[in-house]
C-alpha cells in the first residue's frame, strides 16, 4: 500500500516511511530534529495497570531505537462504554507511571467508543540530526546483537489458553515492562551501523526490514537466540498466535535455511528488545556496558534472499 502513496519532497524529512524504520524524523534546525512514532494494541495481560505500562514501554521503544530522547506523548484509547471505569483509570495510571520513568510528559490524548479495548501512545522525541540511528546502514562484516529474549507472543497466547505457568508469565511481563532506554544509552560513542526494535513483525520480520533497507543479507543462528522460559515448550504445544502465522506467511519467502526454533523467530513481540548491527569490537564493548545483550548472527553481502537461518 505504501508504495502507492505519493511522496512529497521535503528536505527536512530525514527518515520517512520508505525503509519501514521505527519512527519518522523531521529536522527543525541544524542541530535539532523531531522523532515521531505511534503504537497501540489490545490487552495482552489481565492486569489493567500492567497493560497500560506495557503499552507505554512499547510505544517509547521506537524513539529509543532511533537514538532519540522521548519528550512528550499523546494517549490513544478505544473503550467500550460498558467496561469498568476503574479498569480504565488503572490503564491510564500504568501508562503514566511508565512515561514518568522515561522522563516523558503525557500532554493529553484522544478516545473513541469501540467494542474492543485498545490503548497506546503517539510519542515525540528529540535528536541531533547527525546522531540518528536507522535500520538502513547495516554493513557486511557486522555482528548482530539482541538486547532481550524472544517469546512474548507465544507466552501471551499460552496465558489465554490456560497453559502458561505463573513464573513464565511474570518473566515475560518483566521483559515487556523494561524500557529500552538503558539499551539505547549504551550505544553512546560506539560505532553502530543499524538499529531496530523487535516488535510485532517478530525477529525475522524486523531483520528483513533491516536487510532490505541496507542492501545486505542478515544471517541469524537460531541456536544463539535466547527465549523466555516456557516459550519453546508452549510453541511445541501449539500456542501459536495469529500474528506469528501472518509473519511467517509474509517473511518466509525471504528466508533460506531453517531451524527447529524457527516458529519463535516469527513470534510477534510486544515491547521487545533492540537489534543492533555493529563491528565486532564495538559489539564486545556494547555487551560489557549492557550485559543482557548477546550476539545472534552477522551481516553478509547481499545474497539472493535477505535472510539466512542457521
Amino acid at each position: 500500500m505504501l508504495s502507492r502513496i505519493p511522496r512529497v519532497a521535503n528536505a527536512n524529512v530525514l527518515v520517512g516511511f520508505e525503509t519501514s524504520d521505527d519512527a519518522g524524523v523531521y529536522r527543525l534546525a541544524p542541530n535539532l530534529a523531531l522523532v515521531q512514532t505511534v503504537d497501540f494494541f489490545t490487552p495482552i495481560v489481565d492486569d489493567p495497570h500492567t497493560y497500560g505500562a506495557i503499552a507505554a514501554a512499547n510505544a517509547l521503544s521506537d524513539i529509543y531505537a532511533m537514538g532519540g530522547k522521548p519528550v512528550s506523548a499523546l494517549s490513544i484509547l478505544a473503550w467500550p462504554g460498558e467496561e469498568d471505569l476503574e479498569d480504565l483509570e488503572q490503564i491510564l495510571a500504568g501508562g503514566s507511571q511508565k512515561m514518568q520513568e522515561a522522563d516523558c510528559v503525557v500532554l493529553g490524548g484522544h478516545s473513541v467508543a469501540d467494542p474492543e479495548i485498545k490503548f497506546g501512545y503517539a510519542v515525540t522525541g528529540t535528536i541531533h540530526p547527525d546522531r540518528i540511528k536507522t535500520n538502513a546502514r547495516a554493513q557486511p562484516g557486522d555482528v548482530l546483537v539482541l538486547t532481550k529474549k524472544i517469546g512474548t507472543g507465544v507466552i501471551a497466547t499460552a496465558l489465554k489458553r490456560g497453559l502458561a505457568e505463573a513464573a513464565h508469565v511474570d518473566e515475560s511481563i518483566r521483559s515487556m515492562l523494561t524500557l529500552n532506554r538503558a539499551a539505547a544509552e549504551a550505544m553512546a560513542r560506539l560505532e553502530v551501523h543499524g538499529v531496530t526494535d523487535v516488535t510485532g513483525f517478530g525477529l525475522l520480520g524486523h531483520a528483513r526490514e533491516m536487510a532490505r533497507a541496507s542492501g545486505v543479507t542478515i544471517e541469524i543462528d537460531a541456536k544463539l537466540v535466547q527465549f523466555l522460559s516456557g516459550a519453546v515448550e508452549y510453541a511445541k504445544a501449539g500456542a501459536i498466535p495469529g500474528g506469528l502465522k501472518n509473519n511467517r506467511e509474509f517473511v518466509a519467502p525471504c528466508v533460506t535455511g531453517g531451524s527447529e526454533f524457527e516458529d519463535l523467530l516469527y513470534d510477534p513481540q510486544t515491547s521487545g528488545g533492540l537489534l543492533l548491527s555493529m563491528p565486532e569490537p564495538h559489539a564486545v564493548r556494547y555487551m560489557r556496558r549492557y550485559p543482557q545483550a548477546y550476539t545472534i548472527g552477522r551481516v553478509l553481502a547481499r545474497e539472493e534472499k535477505p535472510l539466512r537461518i542457521l
